[in-house]
């Protein structure tokens, strides 16, 4: 019977179609005397004329009826339309999805496949109670709401303890087992189902035990290719071992699983009541553990990209600089920055390993696909004490989603760390700072771009910044980005300073008109006043803001520190060096800044030290090169110093910075011939590209010609290097620092 919207049952108008089934039909309808919705069910007009049919249906009804429970589906009321002779009930309208649904979409992370199973043996202890068995338990035969309420569907098949009993041959018996053959569905029955034997409280147990598996791993534990090897199954094999999975779960919580799916039916848990009971001793006892545990400290492990295409690489790493940033802004949290994680790129690692060489509390990552217009995220939030999973989910949405996956994830990390948030930082936790999903992924391939740090790459960076900027004029974080690369640009003398930091400053001003607490803007516009106005009390004030707003950004620490060495403040720079190093232990800028600081405090082992250690973490690392070439050469250390700027030029592309380092550790030996080469090559590549000034008159005053010296620095002045900030604690100019004209430079300067 198909009953078109706008035709009636009794006091039920029909309103559209939900679904049908082989014991009925489903439709919308609309209670015209109490005035609410609910879902009518129809016995299909082929099946009201057969007794066993119309047994079953009536039998799900009163089955219904007598259990009342928030865990079962409610029934209204039990009805034959006297017009139509269609027998029906009416039933609580639901909206949401059946567990199979959520199922297909991927595993569920293992607490709330907890919490689901818990409200699922709720509902059956309750049917229990009134001495009913379901039989036929299935992830179709469940319903999430919306509102998140679990909700047992179709009793058809349920019959009470006592019929059990039936004599055999009689009609009752008869109807319930069908006839001698096996009812219910294959791969949800018990062992005891499938021999035909008499069915207890124990066999939805079993059930369920089959679904809280599949629920967690996403695969059943007994499916196999056929009906028949699937009840041997069943009969025969234990289900799959979770540790085999690399699922990452609490033992009690597959003890459960395990413990319901005993072949025999007095080795199982006895009551759906006690199954309950120890499903939420699972969770009570990891919310108990995580009230205990200090979660004071995290790590955001490189996201996966499972993508075939490496130009999708720029998704997975900035959704993982994402997440680090959001959660940078939870109050007392340690989070690892992003270089430290990112050295764990593409390896193979242990989280809980990783977490304890970062003595961190906890390890989040991920691995992330896309298909199209689909996006795939799994992640887990690994507790390092004992490598047990303390919260995981996976995401199946469209890539338009990804703020709400983003906003999500850090909302859940938040909760499980039992934090209070205030208002303000629920808001910060929550913010965006653009809406345009084009806008964001050209800024993530902007940031991916940036943080190579080459020329061509930092080049690729500002263009697709500007595209993000195209996209949304006001996307604060995209004028930042742009401040870091004209930033990055001109301290690796890769343009000239006019050319560079104005253009920083610029974009870091507009970042603030449209944000005034954003952290890395203040940052920014901190470096370039600093480098480049020499506004010292400015430069220093912005510094201080960065950090007032973000302790947790390690880049302002970064900055700030190379201000504090300029004014030689050693001491302080050495205080924002440890909170650096305290957020970003692996990076090597910044372990190679506390060679920095060493350096210019005229402490040259100690910078040797620093930067050798640094080496060792990663040799390829330029900048560490070429400093230990000017600490080496300024030791006495002539040969290695050299030899120190060719590694420089070999790793880090920027020649003319490796040539000046040369020619100074020449300059230096007294190798004047070799010294005199390299300047005069310093002049030539001036023709072609940007070369520092204030790198000719580090050579020139090694040389001993002081006057030329002198003029190269007026010059550097003239162009407003961002090395005169260090002209007052540069040892390579300790030999004409007490000229008159040199003072008079620093004056000019604000040193």
């Amino acid at each position: 019977m198909s009953l078109p919207a706008g035709s009636h049952l009794g006091h039920f108008e029909i309103l559209s179609p939900i679904g049908a089934g082989g014991m009925g039909e489903v439709y919308r309808a609309r209670d015209e005397r109490l005035g609410r919705e609910v879902a009518i069910k129809i016995l299909p007009e082929s099946l009201t004329s057969d007794e066993q049919s119309l047994l079953r249906f009536e039998r799900e009804a009163k089955s219904l009826a007598s259990i009342s429970h928030p865990n079962i589906l409610s029934l209204y009321e039990l009805d034959r339309d006297e017009s139509t002779g269609a027998v029906f009930f009416a039933m609580e309208l639901l909206e949401g999805e059946t567990l199979r649904s959520r199922i297909k979409s991927g595993p569920i992370a293992w607490d709330k496949a907890l919490s689901i199973a818990a409200s699922i043996a709720d509902g059956l202890a309750a049917a229990h109670a009134k001495g009913i068995i379901h039989r036929d338990l299935k992830p179709e035969n469940l319903f999430l709401t919306n509102d998140g309420v679990v909700k047992i569907l179709d009793f058809g098949l349920a019959r009470s303890v006592s019929e059990f009993s039936a004599p055999a041959g009689s009609e009752t018996e008869a109807f319930l087992t069908g006839r001698g053959g096996v009812v219910g569905t294959f791969g949800y029955m018990s062992p005891e189902q499938i021999r035909g034997e008499p069915l207890g409280a124990t066999t939805d147990i079993f059930c369920l035990g089959c679904i809280l598996h599949e629920m967690i791993t996403g695969m059943h534990p007994f499916l196999r290719g056929s009906a028949f090897e699937t009840s041997a199954s069943i009969l025969r094999d234990d289900p799959p071992s979770l540790d085999q999975s690399g699922l990452l779960i609490p033992r009690e919580l597959e003890a459960i699983i395990r413990h319901s799916l005993e072949k025999r039916a007095d080795q199982r848990f006895q009551s759906a009541h006690d199954l309950a009971f120890n499903l939420r001793a699972v969770g009570s006892g990891v919310s108990s553990r995580a009230e205990g545990d200090s979660f004071d400290s995290i790590a955001v492990l490189p996201f996966e990209s499972l993508a075939p295409d490496p130009d999708a690489e720029y998704l997975s790493d900035g959704i993982t600089e994402t997440i680090i940033s959001k959660l940078s802004q939870i109050p007392n949290l340690r989070v690892m920055a992003r270089s430290t994680v990112f050295r764990y790129k593409n390896q193979k690692i242990d989280p809980q390993v990783v977490g304890q060489s970062l003595n961190v509390r906890l390890v989040l990552h991920g691995r992330i696909s896309q298909r199209g217009d689909a996006l795939m995220i799994r992640t887990e939030l690994i507790k390092v004490s004992d490598a047990s999973q303390l919260w995981g989910e996976r995401y199946h949405r469209k890539a338009a989603d990804l703020f709400e996956i983003e906003e999500e994830i850090a909302r859940e990390i938040s909760e499980k760390l039992r934090i209070r948030l205030s208002g303000d930082q629920k808001q910060l936790l929550a913010h965006r700072y653009t809406e345009d999903t084009e806008a964001y992924h050209a800024y993530l391939k902007g940031r991916y771009q940036w943080n190579k740090r080459s020329e061509a790459a930092l080049n690729s960076g500002i263009h697709w910044f500007k595209e993000a900027l195209e996209k949304d004029p006001a996307y604060a974080l995209a004028y930042v980005g742009l401040a870091d690369s004209y930033n990055i640009l001109g301290f690796y003398s890769l343009l000239p300073p006019g050319d560079a930091f104005p253009k920083a400053e610029a974009a870091a001003l507009r970042a603030l008109e449209l944000d005034d607490r954003l952290a890395e803007a203040y940052a920014s516009l901190g470096y370039a006043k600093h480098y480049y106005r020499w506004e010292w009390n400015e430069a220093e004030r912005n510094l201080k803001k960065a950090i007032e707003l973000k302790d947790a950004y390690a880049t302002a620490h970064h900055y700030y520190l190379n201000l504090l060495v300029a004014r030689g403040r050693f001491d302080e720079a050495l205080a924002q060096s440890d909170r650096s190093l305290e957020l970003d232990p692996l990076s090597l800028i910044m372990n190679a800044a506390r060679g920095w600081v060493s350096y210019f405090r005229h402490d040259f082992d100690g910078a040797i030290e620093v930067l050798r250690r640094t080496l060792a973490m990663d040799d390829t690392f330029g900048q560490a090169h070429l400093w230990l070439s000017w600490a080496l050469a300024r030791k006495g250390q002539f040969g290695e110093a050299i030899a120190e700027a060719q590694q420089n030029a070999a790793f880090s592309g920027i020649r003319v910075e490796a040539l000046a380092a040369q020619a100074y550790a020449h300059a230096a030996a007294g190798e004047l011939d070799q010294a005199r080469a390299g300047f005069d090559e310093l002049i030539s590549e001036s023709k072609q590209r940007f070369v520092q000034p204030y790198n000719l008159a580090a050579i020139a005053s090694a040389l001993g010609n002081v006057k030329e010296a002198l003029r190269w620095l007026q010059e550097s002045v003239t162009i407003r290097s961002h090395h005169l900030v260090l002209l007052n604690v540069d040892p390579r100019f300790d030999e004409i620092r007490d000229h008159p004209e040199f003072r008079r430079i620093a004056e000019q300067v604000g040193v």
